[in-house]
């Protein structure tokens, strides 16, 4: 017998108990529901019984719609995922998920929305909280499908100033860091996104010790939300809320324009992160004028032209 559990005991429970009696309304055998979601019977049978990794926005969308669930489940889906996370940033992540605008600086890490899976699960795999290898997979899958957003029909503005320690620290080492460095310039190129960098050479501001975030709600009230390494707190108080949004907007003057932001990144993942195949700028300069002056060809000027080779004086 499938063994009994208490809808009431989490969100992934009532999420089970709720997709358990949708299938049997349906007359289908969880094997047959597996099939129609292209997943296997048993994966079916841990979310009825609330084991084992939640389940993905995406596939929860196809159970929705296979078993005429109305929405309910896809109603429910927000909440069972974001049980994946402490409980000190669900609140956050829930105002997140319907803001229009979303400001960000962190001072350690590139933010959530914009992480690669290899350099998430490094971060997430940190965790004082984190119980075993299947929790951690379950963080990394929501971290993604929080991303999704971003590139959806109601996807919001997002401005994040980096500060230059989170390009320059390894996460992962050189391999994680140049993929993720990448995903940081092409997401740059969407219109919704802009990326800042807060140079070293600026010195101390109002949000160093952390991370800040300042949200704009579709009513344009505004929250603002700040997180340490294993602590984090939401701010609703229009006032203090305010001095937030003022520490952020300083922040942003400090920081670099967009463009030069962009060709920082460009420089910081061509020092620093470049595969060991691939030499730098100096070096391919270097070995294409040793080419030229090994061919009898001219060398190159500084400024990319070309300098013609003396004739001997008669």
């Amino acid at each position: 017998m499938a063994k009994a559990i208490d809808p009431q005991s989490s969100m992934a429970a009532l999420f089970g108990s709720r997709l358990r009696k949708l299938r049997d309304a349906a007359g289908l055998t969880q094997t047959e529901v597996g099939a129609l979601a292209h997943v296997v019977g048993s994966r079916i049978a841990q979310l009825e019984r609330a084991t084992g990794a939640k389940p993905t926005l995406e596939l929860t969308r196809v159970l929705d719609r296979e078993l005429v669930a109305d929405e309910l489940l896809i109603d429910l889906w927000p909440y069972v995922y974001r049980e994946a996370f402490p409980d000190w940033s669900q609140a956050f992540i829930a105002y997140s998920a319907r803001a229009r605008v979303i400001r960000q600086y962190s001072s350690h890490a590139v933010p959530g929305l914009l992480q690669t899976p290899e350099y998430a699960r490094v971060l997430l795999s940190m965790g004082h909280s984190l119980r075993d290898a299947e929790h951690l997979e379950e963080r990394v899958a929501a971290r993604l499908d929080r991303q999704v957003r971003l590139t959806g029909p109601d996807r919001p503005e997002l401005w994040v100033v980096l500060d230059e320690a989170v390009l320059r620290r390894p996460v992962g080492g050189a391999a994680v860091m140049r993929g993720q460095l990448e995903r940081l310039l092409r997401m740059a190129e969407e219109p919704n996104i802009t990326v800042q960098v807060l140079p070293f050479d600026q010195g101390a501001h109002g949000a160093l010790a952390g991370s800040l975030s300042v949200l704009v709600m579709p009513d344009g009230t505004e929250i603002a939300y700040t997180e340490g390494a294993h602590h984090g707190q939401l701010t609703e108080e229009p006032e203090e809320v305010e001095q937030f949004s003022l520490t952020y907007h300083q922040v942003t003057a400090m920081a670099l324009p967009p463009l030069m932001s962009l060709d920082l990144i460009r420089s910081v993942l061509e020092a620093d992160y470049r595969a060991a195949s691939i030499p730098s700028r100096s070096d391919r300069r270097r070995l294409a004028q040793q080419q030229l002056q090994q061919r009898g060809g001219r060398r190159l000027r500084a400024g990319g032209g070309r300098i013609p080779r003396r004739r001997p004086r008669p």
